[in-house]
């Protein structure tokens, strides 16, 4: 193998659909006003409490410019289509064309925790409602985790090599670091990195339910009459995380190709620390949490007191938060009362496998802004005194370093750090 080339690493663009608007710009925008994007299920019905979620508003895969009813029909894993869109903007957001020297080094990669499981249920359905010829011959492409950066590929027209980085909730950080790391080594010149989930499905949200991940809203509950309040990360009474669907996309640029292609860089990806918790399916390990910290700023040549800001994974479950804060304290000591540390997850909820690639683009765009995203619904908890979680209203504040913490299941830890350019 050749030696690697170690190139800078920047971002050039990016793109999402969330629970607070389609693209990116709808959401950067709710998000700065400190909305939230949660509602009853309507995609599904389901018996139990756990019904609040985030749902993508006015997603209408048939209504694409490249989709039609039929494409939406033969791809009804909901994550294909939502992937190609998303993808489509972040190039568009970076300005950057796959003409013939560039679609030859573009590679894709896009993680997901649940895949196509909504084809997998329609099919299922189909199989016992009105029999086997019912099936979907598209059933087998539609569970392929590679699939949506496959027809990403066919609508954009890039060749490089395509997979999808499968670590849970940490995916979309894990195709972040792994692109990162084939731009450096010289393997790709571009890369579109992310994470994509749709898992609003009745299986999906009653076994999240009892499991007790997931909030179950009832009568007492503040979200009773305002489902926005349901997602409340290191709030006294935070009772589980908002489930939710979405996909973020994260283009990634050799510093050298940056002059050539006009591209405006945005960030730079100067550190990335990944371990395994080898522990417990669920439940977070401190020490290895910690270690995945301390491996990404020290990736990045910098000491804990560097660190400007952490977009923390900030669940809302009591026992993943005060894992990650009582982390942060051992890895940033007296120092953390002066970093702020705030979730996006109050906003969107979890996303699963795309929740790491949407909150790594809403850092940098608040870097590039000079706004520091809130810790929405925050009642203080006493457990978690000096620590500034950015409560309930986004802030003014420039910020140079940051780091995006992401943790799944089965111990996936993955953090990136990035610097603003």
């Amino acid at each position: 193998m050749k030696s690697p080339k170690n190139r800078r690493v920047f971002v050039v663009g990016y793109a999402a659909a969330t629970p607070l608007g389609k693209t990116f710009d709808e959401t950067w925008k709710r998000a700065v006003l400190g909305e939230t994007g949660f509602r009853r299920v309507t995609r599904c019905q389901v018996d139990t409490p756990a019904n609040v979620v985030g749902e993508i508003p006015d997603w209408n895969p048939a209504g694409l410019d490249f989709s039609s009813e039929k494409e939406a029909k033969d791809w009804n894993a909901m994550y294909v289509i939502l992937t190609m869109a998303v993808c489509k903007d972040a190039l568009a957001h970076a300005k950057l064309e796959m003409v013939d020297g560039v679609k030859e080094r573009t590679a894709c990669m896009i993680g997901s925790a649940i895949n196509g499981h909504d084809a997998y249920r329609k099919a299922t359905i189909n199989l016992q409602e009105k029999g086997p010829n019912f099936v979907s011959n598209y059933l087998l492409p539609n569970l392929c985790a590679n699939l949506p950066s496959g027809k990403a590929s066919m609508l954009l027209g890039f060749t490089g090599p395509i997979f999808s980085p499968q670590a849970a909730c940490a995916s979309g950080n894990y195709a972040i670091g792994l692109g990162a790391r084939m731009i450096r080594d010289g393997d790709s010149d571009f890369v579109l990195a992310g994470g994509v989930d749709t898992p609003i499905m009745p299986e999906i949200l009653h076994g999240f339910a009892n499991m007790n991940a997931i909030i179950k809203v009832t009568e007492k509950d503040r979200a009773w009459n305002d489902p926005g309040k349901a997602s409340r990360p290191f709030s006294i009474d935070r009772q589980g995380f908002v489930l939710s669907e979405g996909a973020g996309v994260i283009v990634l640029a050799a510093e050298e190709m940056i002059p050539i292609y006009g591209l405006k860089p945005r960030a730079e990806v100067i550190g990335v620390g990944w371990t395994s918790d080898a522990y417990h399916f669920t439940r977070p390990n401190g020490p290895t949490v910690v270690r995945a910290m301390r491996e990404a700023i020290d990736d990045a040549g910098l000491r804990p007191e560097d660190l400007q800001y952490v977009n923390t994974h900030g669940t809302s479950t009591p026992k993943g938060d005060a894992n990650e804060i009582n982390c942060l304290r051992e890895v940033f000591g007296n120092n953390l009362e002066h970093i702020p540390v705030s979730s996006n997850k109050s906003q969107i909820g979890h996303t699963l496998g795309a929740a790491a690639a949407i909150e790594g683009a809403l850092t940098i765009e608040g870097m590039q802004q000079g706004i520091i995203l809130p810790t929405m619904n925050h009642i203080p908890d006493p457990a978690f005194d000096h620590v500034d979680v950015v409560p309930n209203a986004a802030r003014k504040q420039k910020v140079e370093i940051a780091m995006s913490n992401a943790f799944g299941f089965g111990g996936t830890n993955c953090c990136i750090v990035f610097k603003g350019v």
